[in-house]
């Protein structure tokens, strides 16, 4: 099994002009004809930003030299993951003009939606940037570890992605479930909110794998190097899942061009 998931995966990574230019020409048609293009995004987020920032910070009683760029971290991050995750659950169903018609590799379609939601998380990035200069660098050394954070961040992303993908090729309700789970995920997921607000439901932090994950790649942008916890957590969730998703890809990778 793993061997049949390796061998598509490598020649996936082989193939990287494919997705990467199915990719960038996705968002081309996307923003056609439109002077800002995927700015739109970036625009959106800021607006978003600044109204819940200046709703919730005043609500929390928070300083929001401190909240503001608390929060912009955090809705990037999110959105970038949440991106992968629900376009992931439909990678196969809308890449099957391409699988039924062409022996292509089929975990490229998966790095095609991660390559694209990084373009736009590149472009949403710029308001993290704007943020740490006006607000100035916690912490240089913590702002190192972001690099490698963002990197597990990824892989952990992608794994989830190509397990979604290939679940919901086989049962058509299942994207419905996954967008409806990301939507309670946000709210108990400390993207808004600081982890030590949930004082008297401190569980629902500590069992939470995704307050992990959002803690490893939003800490060093804050000033705060993750903990050796959020390190282990995140690195075992990246080896078990990765583990899961070949073996659930070569296990069931030939069935794709018949489900979808």
């Amino acid at each position: 099994m793993f061997s049949i998931a390796i061998a598509d995966f490598r020649e996936s990574l082989f193939s990287w002009r494919l997705w990467m230019l199915l990719g960038w020409l996705e968002i081309r048609q996307r923003y056609a004809r439109s002077s800002v293009g995927p700015f739109w995004l970036t625009i959106s987020m800021a607006v978003m930003i600044g109204s819940i920032g200046a709703v919730y910070g005043t609500l929390f009683g928070m300083n929001l030299k401190e909240y503001l760029p608390f929060l912009s971290v955090g809705l990037v991050m999110w959105t970038l993951f949440a991106q992968i995750t629900n376009e992931g659950s439909t990678v196969y169903i809308n890449s099957s003009a391409y699988i039924r018609q062409a022996a292509t590799p089929k975990i490229l379609f998966v790095l095609q939606i991660v390559w694209r939601n990084l373009v736009i998380f590149a472009h949403n990035l710029i308001i993290i940037v704007l943020l740490l200069v006006i607000f100035g660098v916690k912490s240089w050394l913590a702002l190192a570890f972001f690099i490698p954070a963002l990197a597990l961040y990824i892989l952990n992303a992608t794994w989830i992605a190509m397990i979604a993908g290939l679940l919901s090729a086989r049962f058509r309700d299942l994207p419905q479930i996954i967008g409806a789970l990301l939507q309670v995920a946000f709210y108990i997921t400390p993207i808004m909110y600081r982890p030590h607000s949930l004082s008297r439901f401190s569980w629902i932090v500590t069992l939470n794998p995704l307050a992990y994950l959002l803690e490893l790649v939003r800490g060093p942008l804050i000033g705060d190097i993750p903990s050796m916890m959020t390190w282990l957590v995140t690195g075992g969730m990246a080896i078990v899942g990765w583990i899961a998703a070949l073996w659930v890809t070569g296990r069931y990778l030939k069935r794709i061009p018949y489900w979808v």
